[in-house]
């Protein structure tokens, strides 16, 4: 199996191929932002040389996952949509959680800020005009998708890989249904970078009784596709941006806990780094030597160095990746110093 953590910008773009009895099989999650696809001055994104090379193979997309709404996961999938006619021939298989679906399973009136359409040509869905296709409409006449909503302690085989699903959970999808807002901000940034601080501040800061861990709040981060990939006899940690408080119970429901911890390859952190969505307890009961943030650091103050900061206190010899070269960005002389053990690069295949 290879894991390729493209270079999404700000956003995810992950691209997972193996083989199954001789056959090859790729599954992506997330697209990034729009320009992950390709620029609005055509300059080729990663996911765009994916889907060249898928093509060019003769292969296929196996399962396309989309986690959440917001644009910096969702972006270049539908920018892809928009300017690819023939996008839903190399697409096997999607999930997705739509609004109409969620609207329909708490039986209430749909949120139409959840209504993504394809408009052909455009480049992003949050600036669009209203015509166009909606978006579960697409995969319907196409065949790509069943409508089945992806949910807290699920469980699915496919091509041989097994998959445990730790989120969104009842009450993060209802949420959603009630509260989501599209995007206004798309195109700005947002929070401050804590970079300049070492990392033993922060340590030192979070070992006081009277520290409390704030979780996020964000409406379309609960709503995360969040699972356990199982291949191989070998686990694997995809977050998204879901809430750790819904990741922890998840794992909790397949038998995961402190006592019994979940053993993984790798864990690719939630939401980009944030310092709101990685928690002490979460590190405690996820055991890996691997973790990945995708970023590149110039949006909302991400990836929060506070976070890493946590991983390392909770291990000591942990393995900080980057899919852009952050570490002389983040990282101070007085880090290595004080946590000799840890090692932090850029690298995004696996």
């Amino acid at each position: 199996m290879n894991i390729r953590f493209l270079k999404a910008f700000n956003g995810d773009c992950i691209w997972v191929s193996f083989i199954e009895n001789d056959t090859p099989r790729n599954i992506i999650i997330d697209g990034g932002i729009g320009n992950t696809y390709k620029s609005s001055s055509n300059v080729k994104g990663d996911f765009l040389k994916v889907i060249e090379k898928i093509r060019q193979d003769e292969q296929l997309i196996d399962l396309l996952i989309l986690t959440h709404f917001d644009d910096d996961h969702i972006g270049g999938i539908l920018r892809w949509l928009n300017k690819d006619k023939k996008a839903s021939n190399l697409i096997k298989k999607v999930w997705f959680n739509s609004g109409h679906e969620i609207a329909k399973k708490f039986e209430r009136d749909e949120n139409e800020d959840l209504n993504i359409k394809i408009v052909d040509g455009e480049d992003d869905f949050n600036t669009s005009p209203k015509q166009g296709i909606k978006f579960e409409k697409y995969l319907r006449d196409n065949n790509l998708w069943e409508g089945e909503i992806i949910e807290q302690g699920l469980k699915y085989e496919l091509f041989g890989i097994g998959f445990k699903i730790l989120s969104p959970d009842h009450e993060k999808l209802d949420k959603l249904l009630k509260l989501y807002k599209k995007q206004k901000d798309y195109f700005t940034s947002g929070g401050e970078y804590d970079f300049k601080t070492p990392l033993k501040d922060f340590i030192n800061e979070e070992s006081k009784c009277d520290f409390q861990f704030n979780e996020d709040t964000s409406v379309a981060n609960g709503s995360s596709i969040a699972f356990i990939m199982e291949y191989d006899n070998r686990s694997f940690l995809f977050l998204a941006d879901a809430h750790p408080s819904v990741i922890i119970n998840g794992l909790d429901i397949f038998n995961y806990n402190k006592n019994s911890p979940l053993h993984v390859e790798l864990m690719k952190v939630s939401h980009h780094g944030s310092m709101y969505n990685t928690n002490k307890e979460l590190l405690q009961i996820v055991k890996t030597s691997n973790y990945l943030i995708s970023s590149n650091a110039t949006k909302h103050g991400l990836p929060n160095k506070r976070t890493i900061a946590r991983i390392i206190d909770n291990n000591p010899n942990a393995n900080i990746y980057f899919n852009y070269d952050l570490k002389d960005v983040i990282f101070l002389a007085q880090d290595w110093k004080d946590y000799p053990s840890f090692r932090s690069k850029m690298q995004n295949e696996f």
